[in-house]
């Protein structure tokens, strides 16, 4: 299992930057191996996390691929003022099951 982390300083937003991120997010979300997404807001800086949940990194590569997030890639500059991606093998997680989240309904063997 991997997660991407999307952290990003917004911009200026327009109708073309909207279209492109419903474009992605419907995408990624048809991927089979996305799991779920979670999306963080830090209020002292602005900045803004974006947290997806694949099974597979050949899933995640699926999304890094398409063409719609390559043109996203090269005309970033345009909307935000900065990013940073993280990209991170999910060693094990846990939880007490009583607060929504994406990988609650998954398990992955603990090594």
């Amino acid at each position: 299992m991997y997660t991407s982390t999307f952290t990003f300083l917004p911009g200026a937003y327009d109708d073309e930057f909207h279209a492109l991120d419903n474009s992605i997010a419907a995408i990624a979300r048809a991927i089979p191996g996305y799991l779920g997404e979670e999306a963080w807001e830090n209020p002292a800086t602005g900045a803004v996390s974006n947290v997806y949940y694949w099974s597979t990194m050949e899933a995640l590569q699926t999304l890094m691929q398409h063409k719609d997030h390559l043109k996203a890639k090269r005309q970033q500059s345009r909307w935000l003022r900065g990013y940073q991606v993280v990209i991170a093998k999910v060693v094990t997680f846990h939880g007490d099951g009583r607060m929504e989240h994406p990988l609650n309904q998954t398990s992955i063997p603990m090594t």
